[in-house]
């Protein structure tokens, strides 16, 4: 099963442009991924799907994704507003307040949780939202699971955009995950950049945004001066693709623009191809 994830489309970014670049971004990585082969299964959007939960921003995301041949499940973050998402995807599941639910596919059993907390730029995960999602985890115990949310519980070593370690909601979260083998990694975005860690006994993979990524500047920063640091970069909007063997999800990172072959499978190229593919396995 192919998984293809996108996260921090931030579209409305540019007021009043019908074609602002954050929308020319997600189109084309949307084209990638309609035309790629295999196509994906499913596609996740893993949160900040507008830039200040607009309306026309939502419409405009509800437009493309009706265009799909492969479901999308979104999730929120923290510059989406629940209640203009909702007017524009009434589809989506919400318990109460929240918007987050369980999706079942094929193999994998997909939990979407609800990190928002309108007004704060940081992740939440509340008592209510830690009761349901352990509800939900112990209606299947040994069932392969992916959790899916917009804030990664960990440090990212990028200053200005990095949690504190023993926040309550993270504690929180840590609690209602522990010991449970069957999650199998948690996916977010939050940080525009292609991050992995070990967390809770599982991997949690943040991936890389549509909208422009932040720069990797690890340097300790001081709020209080600003000393001409690169904070956001003009690079390419990237994705990824999780591929479940059955076992175990393997995540690649693939960024837009252009990749020049240095080697491509021709006649020349046949043989090494051959020699690679049908090596004996070792001992």
């Amino acid at each position: 099963m192919l998984i293809a994830q996108i996260t921090d489309l931030h579209l409305g970014a540019t007021n009043g442009d019908p074609r602002e670049s954050n929308e020319s971004r997600l189109d084309r990585v949307l084209a990638r991924l309609t035309s790629m082969r295999p196509r994906p299964d499913l596609l996740l959007l893993t949160g900040d799907l507008t830039e200040n939960g607009s309306s026309s921003a939502y419409a405009a995301l509800a437009e493309r994704l009706a265009a799909l041949d492969f479901p999308a499940l979104l999730a929120v973050g923290n510059h989406d507003r629940r209640a203009a998402f909702r007017t524009h995807f009434p589809h989506v599941p919400v318990d109460g307040d929240f918007i987050h639910y369980v999706h079942d596919a094929g193999p994998l059993r997909i939990v979407v949780l609800d990190s928002l907390e309108e007004g704060r730029h940081g992740g939440s995960f509340c008592d209510r939202r830690a009761a349901w999602l352990k509800r939900r985890l112990d209606e299947a115990p040994d069932r392969p699971t992916i959790i899916v949310l917009h804030h990664p519980p960990i440090e990212s070593g990028i200053g200005w955009m990095t949690i504190a370690p023993h926040a309550p909601w993270v504690t929180r979260l840590d609690e209602v995950l522990a010991g449970r083998s069957n999650v199998v990694a948690m996916l977010s975005g939050h940080l525009h950049r292609p991050m992995v860690s070990s967390w809770g006994g599982t991997i949690i993979a943040a991936c890389p945004s549509t909208a422009p990524p932040l720069a990797l500047e690890l340097a300790p920063i001081d709020p209080a001066h600003p000393d001409g640091r690169p904070l956001v970069t003009a690079d390419p909007p990237a994705y990824a693709l999780h591929l479940w063997t059955g076992t175990r999800l393997l995540t690649h990172f693939e960024t837009l623009g252009e990749h020049v072959p240095v080697a491509r499978f021709d006649a020349q190229m046949q043989p090494v191809i051959d020699w690679l593919v049908n090596q004996p396995a070792g001992d």
